[in-house]
């Protein structure tokens, strides 16, 4: 049976992460950045990882890159910007074969960290700053991408409704960054933001593969020379409510309307309730199986979709489906009578059954890749908790229904936001 064997190194300012398994015929070398969701620097910091993976000094366009790893053995290298409650992170990961399935290759991973660490390090700059050229093109794929937004209905409800609900809480921000500051960016500005992020973000280093932990970290402390840095880190609050829920309805040319609640709880992944809330969550509209759907959809067949979600950082729930305008009120009262439910314990065991069945299934599925084992081990590290994955599985499969009904209960409604179609004439 495979083993797996986790450890962690505090360095001066950053933490490496090995998880040594012989489960991947890779290696995976994921860096995590993390820093506070602000205004003012959220567009440059979404910008920041196309700038940096569109040139090096050693591969000086995205052509040359995308050589360098081929060269690798066809490596892989993708970069993200997203947010864990109030902070906002950029994932950097490196993906290489591991040379002791090639023969003749002894030196593969230092070569794949030598490509990363001229991402990070040696991005290509033209005169002390980043290059004019890279930076406006870039600029103008990120203007294409916010837009996009607007045309993906669904995504566009989604986030005009964390936006309403939010207000000035930096969890409004979306990680993507902010249209109307594109423009102001430029190639000395990003050049100086990304120093900054370099000092003072909160830096995890993970490597995921058939490795030698001591080995390992020797190597990236000599590859990803990350100083001695004072991060800066943030506690995100769930946030007070209104007094009473906003109803916000906006109009569009659209055919199918999109219902949007949003809720608040104050549980969030750190918390001793959360499992008993991710399995509140299951059984209340996650799931094929669930209240929402089985309700919404399919015995009343007054939605194209009916789910629920929950952000376990922030402590935000929504419920969300896809209606036709005449449906508005009906579909309201029964999300509304839902969630009194699975506040009353109203809760069959099937539906327990099967959705802790679902919750382990994909907790599972998230352990079986190098990049998901990360994403699980990262919701401890950016939440200050221990959650081992077999500890996880074991607590889904002790919650009982009363702790679900007790976790479900904490859900106050806040906002509901309807994106209608424009009544025809």
């Amino acid at each position: 049976m495979e083993t797996t064997r986790e450890q962690t190194f505090a360095k001066p300012g950053y933490n490496i992460h090995t998880i040594e398994t012989e489960k991947y015929k890779t290696n995976t070398v994921i860096v995590k950045m993390r820093a506070p969701l602000e205004k003012e620097t959220v567009t440059m910091r979404a910008l920041l990882p196309h700038v940096l993976q569109s040139g090096t000094e050693n591969a000086p366009s995205a052509a040359a890159f995308r050589t360098r790893l081929d060269e690798l053995y066809g490596a892989l290298f993708f970069s993200d910007s997203t947010k864990k409650g109030n902070e906002h992170v950029l994932t950097f990961t490196m993906e290489a074969a591991n040379e002791k399935y090639l023969h003749g290759e002894d030196s593969l991973f230092d070569q794949a960290l030598t490509l990363l660490a001229d991402v990070l390090f040696h991005p290509y700059v033209k005169e002390g700053v980043f290059s004019d050229k890279t930076v406006q093109q870039e600029k103008r794929n990120m203007e294409q991408r916010i837009r996009s937004i607007y045309d993906d209905k669904t995504r566009y409800a989604s986030l005009k409704l964390v936006e309403e609900m939010y207000g000035d809480d930096p969890y409004a921000l979306p990680a993507g960054g902010l249209l109307n500051e594109v423009p102001s960016i430029d190639a000395a500005s990003l050049y100086a933001y990304y120093k900054k992020a370099l000092a003072e973000d909160i830096i995890d280093i993970f490597v995921i593969g058939d490795v030698k932990s001591s080995e390992v970290v020797e190597k990236i402390q000599a590859h990803l020379p990350f100083e001695n840095r004072t991060a800066v880190s943030v506690k995100t609050e769930p946030g007070a409510g209104p007094k009473e829920v906003r109803e916000i309805r906006e109009e569009q040319d659209i055919n199918q309307g999109k219902l949007n609640i949003g809720c608040r709880t104050p549980i969030t992944y750190s918390d001793p309730q959360f499992v008993a809330m991710q399995v509140a969550n299951g059984v209340f509209g996650a799931f094929s199986h669930s209240k929402l759907f089985v309700n919404v959809r399919e015995k009343e067949s007054l939605a194209y979709y009916a789910a629920s979600r929950l952000d376990s950082h922030k402590g935000f729930v929504t419920m969300l489906a896809g209606i036709d305008q005449k449906n508005y009120e009906k579909t309201v009262r029964i999300m509304k009578e839902q969630l009194d439910e699975m506040k009353n314990g109203r809760i069959s065991d099937l539906e327990m059954t099967q959705t802790k069945a679902l919750l382990k299934n994909q907790l599972q599925e998230s352990a079986d890749t190098a990049r998901g084992m990360v994403e699980v081990l990262y919701h401890n590290i950016a939440s200050g908790t221990n959650r081992p994955i077999h500890q996880w599985l074991e607590e889904i499969d002790a919650v009982t229904k009363e702790q679900a009904a007790a976790a479900a209960a904490t859900i106050t409604m806040d906002t509901v936001y309807f994106l209608a179609g424009k009544e025809e004439a």
